[in-house]
């Protein structure tokens, strides 16, 4: 009744909201991508977006169709491996930013291992920036993190918004400089944090730096500042920050798959926890309870 090339398309649509990046992450027509979502919806007999010329929304039905679609291609895939018999094996060096700490990845991850249990998987948490770097020196061999700004390079997961988040109470006084929660060097919300402060000649200064998400989360419910982070993605116990607040804006981050070089069972079994990972991609906009 659905077909798995429908509901790849589908889920790209839905992960990335927009049919013209996922006919790119597709390496399809945008009139192709249309078509099969539209076959997708005439099969179900429901609408599964909303959609206008500014702006893409899942229905209801159509978050209803996510876990079914995520299901579907999990066991057709399983199937395929077991009767053509190709085993996915070998060493796999992943890197996850720090920013999926509190998400579902540890479900994807444990989905993944119980699929392809031959493959030795090696998990390392690190600041975006630090895991680009490694990827580039050949010691990671699939990333998911930040993209850095003006990098094309990538397989797009989604993009949210940056915005400013602090404790409930928090208060900033006018006049006195931004105290900044941040990630040390080469973090990507730190060095867009102060570019745009920099850029509206608004006085700041660092009152905590730490490599750990728990210590910058600890940092900011106790009040002692303000920190860049995901909009989707903000830790319990904290909240964005009024417009009132006179921050300026942050704009766009890109969460970005990121392939290395390696060849042989690495890359298949890259390409593998790719594809879990994308299939998986709503999980990753949600906290773990």
């Amino acid at each position: 009744m659905y077909e798995p090339t429908h509901l790849r398309t589908f889920l790209a649509v839905a992960q990335t909201l927009s049919f013209t990046q996922a006919a790119r992450r597709l390496g399809l027509r945008q009139s192709t991508v249309s078509q099969h979502v539209r076959r997708l919806e005439d099969a179900a007999g429901r609408q599964l977006f909303s959609r206008d010329t500014h702006s893409v929304e899942l229905t209801e039905d159509g978050e209803a169709m996510l876990g079914f679609a995520r299901r579907i291609l999990e066991v057709h895939e399983q199937a395929t491996a077991f009767f053509t018999g190709t085993r996915v094996r070998g060493r796999l060096r992943f890197g996850a930013s720090e920013d999926f700490v509190l998400t579902r990845l540890p479900e994807i991850l444990e989905a993944f291992r119980y699929d392809h249990p031959e493959v030795d998987l090696e998990l390392t948490v690190e600041l975006s920036g630090t895991l680009h770097e490694r990827l580039a020196a050949g010691k990671l061999d699939l990333v998911l993190a930040k993209r850095l700004p003006r990098d094309p390079r990538g397989e797009l997961v989604w993009q949210d918004d940056l915005v400013w988040i602090g404790a409930e109470r928090l208060r900033l006084e006018p006049g006195r400089p931004v105290p900044l929660i941040v990630y040390p060097p080469p973090g990507i919300t730190r060095a867009r944090a102060l570019e745009v402060l920099e850029r509206q000649g608004r006085e700041w200064r660092i009152v905590c730096t730490s490599g750990s998400l728990s210590g910058l989360i600890a940092a900011a419910r106790a009040g002692l500042g303000v920190m860049a982070h995901s909009r989707r993605l903000i830790p319990p116990g904290l909240f964005r920050l009024p417009d009132r607040a006179g921050l300026p804006e942050l704009g766009k981050v890109d969460f970005v798959l990121v392939h290395g070089h390696r060849r042989g069972p690495a890359e298949a079994a890259a390409h593998a926890l790719a594809a879990a990972v994308l299939a998986g991609g709503e999980r990753l906009r949600r906290r773990s309870d």
